[in-house]
């Protein structure tokens, strides 16, 4: 695992290589409502005395689980790094690279993506770092070790989220979480389309063809015409790209059935 904070113990022994993937951050995702707190507005408890249970409380517990799990993980490995207790560090390595293989799906995914209005507009240099080391895996590698290296740069781009909402690198953050749940690691197609949504919304300037790639899964993985046809339709206002341009024109054209 690559260490967020950034040097791995050594010991005796010539124990062990850098850690399968980065450590959890320190705090839930943005926007994730604590277990403690009232659930969105519309979301039943279970207790509630709606037909159908909501599923909030479930999935927030998963997501506390997930996060205790690994972090405990994470401090027994160090444990025993610290103890010069080679084999069972090498236990806990490898029980947390396991388990960051395992996919791991947004159940809820307004506790998963950051709200719309976050206004990233800092200079943070420990996020520029963060994201500067995800791209350093994103894409990199071939069968396993491409896997694994799209859940690290995953784990590195949250952290930029997480951490540091504030900072002018969440929108590219936001970019490449898209491209990472749509490829071949993930396979999340509505997470993507999300991500990608919130790089354009948290800067409508963007260089990026996020309004494109949101559009394209709407409308051939999702096939939810009508938001595919609001972002194709953006597309034509904000893009000046003449290939997107005539993309956008052309889908336009023939989901409206005026073709």
């Amino acid at each position: 695992m690559v260490p967020s904070a950034h040097v791995t113990p050594t010991v005796a022994h010539g124990l062990p290589r850098p850690l399968p993937f980065p450590p959890s951050p320190a705090q839930s995702p943005v926007g994730t409502p604590s277990l403690g707190g009232n659930p969105p507005a519309g979301a039943a408890g279970l207790g509630g005395n709606t037909a159908r249970p909501n599923d909030i409380e479930l999935v927030e517990r998963l997501l506390v689980a997930r996060r205790d799990y690994q972090k405990t993980l994470e401090a027994l490995r160090l444990h025993y790094i610290q103890a010069g207790d080679v084999e069972r560090a090498k236990w806990a390595e490898e029980e947390l690279r396991q388990y960051h293989r395992i996919p791991k799906p947004a159940y809820r995914l307004e506790l998963d993506v950051p709200p719309p209005n976050l206004n990233g507009q800092t200079n943070v240099p420990e996020a520029n770092k963060l994201f500067t080391r995800g791209l350093e895996y994103k894409d990199k590698g071939w069968g396993n070790d491409y896997i694994d290296n799209q859940r690290r740069a995953e784990l590195l781009f949250q952290e930029v989220l997480t951490k540091y909402p504030q900072s002018n690198k969440i929108d590219d953050a936001a970019y490449m979480l898209g491209e990472i749940y749509e490829s071949k690691a993930f396979k999340q197609p509505r997470r993507a389309a999300q991500y990608f949504e919130r790089c354009f919304q948290w800067n409508p300037r963007t260089h990026r063809d996020a309004r494109m790639r949101a559009a394209r899964i709407y409308d051939r993985d999702l096939h939810e015409r009508a938001k595919a046809i609001e972002l194709y339709r953006e597309v034509t206002t904000h893009e000046t790209d003449q290939r997107r341009l005539q993309e956008a024109q052309r889908r336009l054209t023939e989901l409206s059935g005026t073709r």
